[in-house]
């Protein structure tokens, strides 16, 4: 057998149960050295807590551990925490970051892995006195950066980064660990451009060549026909299928996610026909500049018409993130935002709010959630504080008390519209998975009844059965309630496929903005600046 064929990873009979209820049934696979294997499944469907078991974490020892056997190199293991699994050679890089932000990249990649100096002090105190090697802490940091072949900045602030370049540097700090034999990325690309994505598409096939294994969980399943040998689809805590990554389609491998026929050809027909809209415009933005780490926004004008959905697209850093990060006072801003002929201040989230307007972020665990309260309370709690929704009056209004009929009643339906997945509507938000994390962000603005609303990067992190049902949310929002929707994304199909009108968003400014039935080169041609400025 070569070096290259040897089985690495091993995996039989594994189960788990949470609290007598099945998670994992019976899963068993093997992974080759240099193999990359595709993981894929719906939100729910087992991954996370698969490769939890995997990687020791805590989470499954104090649940009551797992049924069956992990085997490396054909021998069991047991691994009690993430430290055994990384003495074996096993580096995991988790949906959610784990970085320090007033630290460096560099100083991050290396974190409690810094090259020492030594000194005569260090030679009668010990390790307290030796101090850190600077240029060797550079020096490997770099090599990592350039092992991953991407465009990383050692010396930046996490804190400073756009959010694609804290995931490089969260694999470049796994990739750094000379050890390293089976990577475990989970939806890497998930916050990632297009050109991003591709670059560490080629840095895990740089990866395979040089004999490490790679388990990749992604939602983009034209990724794992990519870059993968095999993938393993996974539903309701089982595997139903093994396929050769060569011979399959994105069609089979949603069919088999989700267990029914899913639309994934990109025809958009439905979506973007034509239809009339409104010359009126609700929102005007003129010589918009907003102050936010890792993007770029210097001078937007925008007029978004009432009634319409507005896109916004463009590549990482450009601007696009920044434009509803300031709008909505989340970051410093200037410049002119007009509702409806009437001023909006910046630089000031209640008066935004009091304006009807509201905002789901990109990022869903730090300004989105009260991930320690309830599903009802995460729901109802913004329109209970800005519009006095869900409260009942006694004493003529003295004394205001929580309606808890109509939060139940409130949260149930929007759990039944966008199927969230949950125990009941008083689980903690912290306990769901990412997908249906980001279904309770919507839910709760949608409760607000906002005049416009502001999405970005809706569907991040959610898997492709729930990709559509959260756009078709949006879209039937938009249609039946008449609130004008701007949805920011780094999928222009996605972009396509529920808006009237894309603008691009190019070194801080409107490269131009196009019906979003024209073809995907033209956006294409935007991102990179090589077109006039188009509008319609």
């Amino acid at each position: 057998m070569s070096e290259m064929t040897k089985t690495l990873l091993e995996m039989q009979n594994v189960s788990k149960e949470y609290n007598g209820n099945p998670v994992l049934k019976d899963v068993n696979f093997t992974l080759k050295q240099g193999e990359v294997l595709g993981l894929v499944g719906e939100n729910g469907a087992g991954k996370s807590t698969l490769m939890n078991i995997l990687f020791g974490m805590d989470v499954i020892q104090q649940t009551g551990g797992y049924g069956g056997k992990v085997l490396i190199d054909g021998k069991e293991v047991k691994f009690a925490s993430p430290l055994d699994a990384l003495k074996a050679g096993i580096g995991m890089v988790h949906q959610e970051f784990s970085l320090l932000p007033g630290f460096t990249a560099a100083e991050n990649i290396l974190l409690n892995r810094e090259p020492q100096n030594k000194s005569v002090l260090s030679l009668v105190f010990g390790d307290r006195a030796k101090t850190i090697d600077r240029k060797e802490l550079q020096k490997e940091a770099i090599d990592a950066i350039t092992k991953l072949g991407v465009e990383l900045d050692p010396d930046m602030l996490v804190s400073e980064m756009p959010v694609g370049h804290k995931q490089f540097t969260e694999i470049s700090r796994e990739i750094s660990k000379s050890a390293i034999r089976l990577l475990v990325l989970d939806e890497p690309t998930a916050v990632l451009t297009e050109k991003e994505a591709e670059m560490l598409l080629k840095a895990i096939r740089n990866l395979s060549n040089q004999g490490i294994s790679v388990i990749f969980i992604t939602h983009r399943l034209q990724e794992i026909l990519d870059v993968c040998s095999k993938v393993i689809v996974m539903r309701d805590g089982r595997i139903v299928k093994e396929l050769d990554a060569q011979a399959t389609s994105i069609q089979e491998m949603a069919k088999l996610m989700v267990g029914r026929e899913v639309n994934t050809s990109g025809n958009h027909s439905e979506a973007t026909a034509r239809r009339a809209i409104s010359e009126k415009t609700v929102l005007s933005v003129r010589n918009l500049w907003v102050d936010m780490p890792g993007e770029t926004v210097r001078d937007v004008n925008l007029d978004i018409r009432e009634g319409e959905i507005l896109g916004i697209g463009g590549l990482a850093g450009q601007g696009k993130l920044g434009i509803p990060n300031g709008i909505m006072g989340l970051f410093p801003a200037g410049g002119s935002v007009k509702l409806n002929g009437n001023e909006i201040p910046l630089n000031n989230p209640r008066a935004c709010l009091d304006s009807s307007l509201a905002f789901v972020s990109e990022d869903r665990r730090g300004v989105g959630l009260l991930l320690d309260e309830s599903l009802e309370w995460n729901i109802s709690f913004p329109a209970m504080q800005i519009q006095n929704k869900f409260l009942k009056n006694y004493l003529g209004g003295l004394i205001k008390w929580r309606d808890q009929d109509a939060i139940k009643e409130v949260t149930e339906k929007y759990i039944g519209q966008l199927q969230i997945k949950c125990t009941s509507s008083l689980q903690k938000a912290k306990e769901l998975s990412g997908g249906n994390q980001q279904k309770i962000c919507l839910a709760k603005a949608f409760a607000l009844e906002p005049k416009l609303l502001f999405v970005s990067e809706p569907t991040r992190g959610i898997d492709i059965g729930a990709k559509s049902l959260v756009l078709q949310a949006l879209r039937e929002y938009n249609r039946e309630n008449g609130v004008t929707i701007v949805m920011i994304s780094s999928e222009l199909e996605e972009l396509r496929q529920i808006c009237d009108r894309i603008a691009i968003i190019t070194d801080g400014a409107v490269s131009g903005i196009l019906p979003a039935e024209r073809p995907s080169e033209d956006f294409g041609i935007l991102m990179v600046g090589k077109s006039k400025k188009e509008a319609m």
